[in-house]
């Protein structure tokens, strides 16, 4: 019979060495799921008690993917739980650019910056839920397409193909709403 400590100790040691230098990618791609810090919190901390709960079946290899995995099963069932009360909220935005941290330095490069993130925001919001998670995950979380496709469980090219797809999308909403062309005001 094994003694508990010893196996609470490689439970630990395990957890630190394969979940702690996670928290920092998990709380960014929980935030970019939920669009809530709050909820963003709660996922994370969820996925971490499950992850330290099956951390001694855990093989060492791919600890993102492995968490990742985690976090999108304990989404759904968030997400399961909470159905009826789903509505998106449209001051989430707004709060969110109303607290973000400002540099003072230059007003007329804040303004167009503020002009161009509101542009992106919007042409974010116009995509499809499958094109904007990929969108989320890639460009703005940094998830290689592999960690992508096995957060969402579909294959690497499925990723390839919304990322091109919402790329496009997200250009022609630009150069169509945001008067921007190429990145730039127009």
């Amino acid at each position: 019979m094994g003694d508990p400590v010893v196996d609470e100790r490689e439970q630990k040691a395990a957890f630190d060495r394969y979940v702690v230098p996670e928290i920092e990618v998990l709380y960014r791609v929980a935030r970019s799921i939920t669009r809530n810090a709050t909820d963003a919190e709660d996922l994370v901390q969820d996925t971490m008690l499950r992850a330290y709960r099956a951390i001694g079946r855990f093989d060492g290899r791919h600890p993102r993917a492995w968490l990742l995995t985690i976090m999108r099963n304990a989404q759904i069932n968030r997400v399961r739980r909470k159905r009826p009360e789903l509505m998106r909220d449209p001051d989430a935005t707004m709060e969110r650019v109303a607290s973000e941290d400002t540099d003072d330095s230059d007003p007329e490069a804040q303004v167009l910056d503020r002009g161009y993130d509101a542009a992106i925001e919007a042409a974010l919001d116009a995509l499809p839920e499958r094109f904007r998670t990929v969108v989320e995950l890639v460009d703005v979380q940094a998830l290689s397409y592999q960690e992508a496709a096995d957060f969402l469980g579909v294959p690497t090219g499925t990723i390839m193909s919304r990322l091109h797809r919402a790329r496009t999308r997200i250009r022609k909403h630009l150069e169509k709403h945001g008067g921007y062309v190429n990145g730039r005001p127009a």
